[in-house]
């Protein structure tokens, strides 16, 4: 193992009284992580250098701005870990992605090799991905997309690892260069990943070079969920929302911050409903664009496959006709992966066409988002490149089973029912945005009834369920109206 030794500059991050820390020079060990079948990735790992004492190894935690990234070194925060915890356990490792090309050519390989089955009988996507579409992004796949640039960008941000009860847990964290920034923790969703939130880091936490104020600034921390991306995979079972809500909270203690708010779409919103319910210590409120908010009688109704309840208003009674259609025409990746997520893994692990094909049949309006991409016609940021590089990092790490066992952990805890997740117990402040494109509008009569501190409630004009994907800007700007009244009373 050859060892690469860096000059950094170590930034004391204050907790409470404690927290002065002098600079230091970090050693960095450059060690292989295994990926996909074939693929790699070098995950550098720190060790604090000097001083053999008897103390705990402390925990290394990157400082960056969007500015300060481009041919500047990291600046590392000295952590200290909780005293229940060890050293080695709760470190934090500078993590680096490097995908050999050897992966990437038996990618193209495999995407060229493709069987494609015969074509739908019916003129729409009622049946799945049509093949004219399908086709047309695995010839873009294994012709033009290029892995590289995502990878890149990926690089130029601040990238750790850190192992929670057993489980390596990957994450952005970008510092702005604000002062006074509030740290926020965010969770992406099925069939997301962190590659979901790049556009939004820089309006976060940069918010003067977008529209926004120095006040309105945040610390921004993008973890990879268990099973996904480059986090570990767990080797037991678990891991539900309820798990990672708590592993979140120990990430962002681990980090230092002591004043925190978190926000999740789609299967992230139950992992920062949890966080809500469980209301670790910091954990100022929490924001999120895919609520649940179906009351009992709406949510059996539509478990049932029956009629609306009698007495809805307009915006209710639509809301129930959007998600009887999602339940009738798109819902079958939810049951096939609350109960065989298994199954699903062998075609996805095999076949890069399977995992894009099981992957872009999520909603109807985001597939239509996804069809306009390949034809030309990009919403908003979701363009094909965008597309394909999601996809192509589930590919790369191999984890088509692995994300989908979330499912399988929830289980079968409608994300949109407010009883499912418990949202009267929730007494910390909660803000919703409704996105037009999501797959219900949720009305403000019954995020009122199911959330008791509900401090922000607002529809947008455009977006859809990938909402921080599709319009960054105006995401960051949900977010910073969201939680501007918490930061006063920071």
């Amino acid at each position: 193992m050859q060892i690469e030794k860096t000059q950094y500059t170590a930034k004391a991050h204050t907790t409470g009284a404690f927290g002065l820390l002098s600079r230091f020079l970090v050693v960095f060990f450059a060690a292989t992580v295994s990926l996909a079948p074939t693929a790699t990735v070098r995950a550098q790992q720190s060790a604090q250098t000097g001083g053999q004492t008897r103390g705990a190894v402390k925990a290394l935690a990157a400082t960056a701005t969007t500015t300060q990234k481009e041919g500047a070194l990291n600046q590392l925060n000295a952590v200290q870990p909780d005293t229940a915890t060890g050293a080695a356990t709760a470190a934090i490792r500078p993590f680096h992605v490097n995908v050999p090309q050897a992966a990437l050519a038996e990618l193209r390989r495999r995407i060229a090799a493709t069987r494609w089955p015969d074509q739908e009988t019916v003129d729409d996507s009622l049946q799945g991905p049509q093949l004219a579409m399908m086709q047309a992004l695995v010839q873009y796949w294994g012709t033009q997309y290029n892995w590289r640039k995502v990878e890149a960008k990926l690089n130029s941000l601040p990238q750790f690892t850190t192992k929670i009860d057993g489980v390596d847990i990957h994450f952005i964290h970008v510092r702005s260069k604000h002062p006074n920034a509030l740290p926020i923790i965010i969770t992406h969703g099925w069939p997301g990943s962190v590659i979901e939130q790049l556009g939004i880091i820089g309006p976060l936490t940069d918010p003067t070079a977008h529209g926004g104020c120095a006040e309105d600034a945040f610390d921004v921390v993008i973890p990879s969920l268990p099973g996904y991306g480059f986090s570990g995979k767990p080797t037991g079972t678990g891991w539900d929302p309820e798990h990672i809500a708590r592993a979140w909270a120990e990430l962002m203690k681990r980090l230092g911050y002591t004043r925190y708010v978190a926000q999740g779409g789609d299967i992230g919103a139950p992992v920062s409903s949890a966080m809500a319910r469980q209301a670790p210590a910091g954990l100022m409120g929490i924001h999120i664009n895919l609520p649940a908010t179906l009351p009992s009688n709406v949510a059996a109704a539509l478990a049932s496959r029956g009629p609306a309840p009698a007495g809805l208003s307009e915006k209710e009674r639509a809301a129930f006709d959007s998600l009887d259609r999602f339940n009738k025409v798109k819902s079958a990746y939810v049951a096939m992966m609350g109960t065989r997520p298994q199954t699903i893994g062998y075609a996805g692990t095999d076949s890069p066409a399977g995992l894009a094909a099981w992957m872009i049949d999520h909603d109807e309006i985001s597939y239509e988002a996804i069809s306009q991409a390949f034809n030309g016609h990009p919403v908003g940021a979701l363009t094909r490149d965008a597309i394909l590089d999601n996809i192509t990092l589930y590919w790369l790490t191999n984890t088509a089973s692995s994300a989908a066992r979330l499912y399988w952990e929830n289980k079968g805890r409608s994300p949109l029912a407010a009883a499912a997740q418990k949202t009267s117990e929730i007494s910390l402040p909660v803000a919703i945005s409704v996105f037009p494109g999501e797959i219900y509008r949720a009305p403000e009569s019954w995020a009122r009834r199911a959330y008791p501190n509900l401090i922000y409630f607002h529809e947008v004009d455009k977006g859809g369920h990938f909402a921080a994907w599709e319009q960054p800007e105006l995401f960051a700007s949900e977010l910073r109206a969201a939680f501007k009244s918490l930061r006063q009373l920071d």
